[in-house]
């Protein structure tokens, strides 16, 4: 049985009555799977060249262990309920940490949402464990994983046939501005607003992003946005133009 609550974990019945206790044994174990945990998410972000890898998130992970297994002794030496601030200050910490790995790029992009995101899930992940809550941990873990390995292809599949989208354009000339826009509405579709972008001032390209919208029903129905572009690509005062990814 979990020492900070009367709910029975499947895992601690599986293990036995120790593994909910707060005991060497059960410690060693929770920071063990914690840092196996944190391991793997921060693998799978490390992978994908993100910011925040594996020592990160194994680190967040298991400070939100350690934190829980305080707050856990604590409780039982004490009596008292509600006092789980170590717990509070991670979740807290964690936040704060994933705020900062959040950035905007040279293209007017917000990265790093998933991995902050990630991070703060890991510290919860990390205290569920350290609580003694191994089921709920593990099928957190199941859910974060699938969440950030399958869900990007699905995802990509609904962007690609919405109606909305946003473009990276990089002209050789400002002047080629009104051509563009021209080609735009004679394909059917529709620009929703234009951004030139400040950070590729003195570059000699003017750069541009763009939300477009696709009025027209039959591109609806048969065109993708990666062919859209394709086609815009050929034209002859576009440098570079790509479809912006969150």
């Amino acid at each position: 049985m979990s020492s900070a609550s009367s709910f029975m974990d499947p895992l601690v019945h599986l293990l036995g009555p120790w593994s909910g206790e707060i005991t060497f044994w059960s410690i060693l174990l929770r920071l063990v799977l914690s840092l196996l945990l944190g391991a793997v998410i921060g693998w799978e972000r490390s992978n994908k060249r993100h910011s925040a890898g594996l020592r990160t998130f194994m680190l967040v992970s298991l400070i939100g262990t350690l934190a829980a297994i305080a707050d856990s002794t604590i409780f039982i030496e004490s009596g008292k309920s509600g006092h789980f601030l170590l717990s509070a200050a991670v979740v807290i910490g964690a936040s704060v940490i994933a705020v900062h790995s959040v950035f905007y790029s040279s293209r007017n992009q917000i990265k790093g949402l998933t991995t902050a995101v990630g991070l703060w899930m890991a510290a919860l992940i990390g205290i569920t464990l350290g609580m003694g809550y191994y089921t709920v941990a593990l099928a957190s873990f199941t859910a974060l994983l699938c969440a950030l390995l399958w869900f990007p292809s699905l995802e990509l599949i609904f962007k690609n046939r919405s109606n909305h989208f946003e473009i990276h354009l990089e002209l050789t000339n400002s002047v080629c501005l009104q051509d563009f826009v021209t080609v735009i509405r004679r394909l059917g579709l529709k620009i929703d607003d234009i951004e030139q972008n400040p950070a590729y001032v003195g570059s000699g390209l003017s750069v541009y992003t763009i939300s477009i919208s696709v009025s027209d029903q039959i591109l609806k129905k048969y065109k993708s946005h990666a062919e859209i572009i394709e086609a815009l690509k050929s034209l002859d005062y576009i440098y570079h133009i790509e479809e912006m990814m969150n």
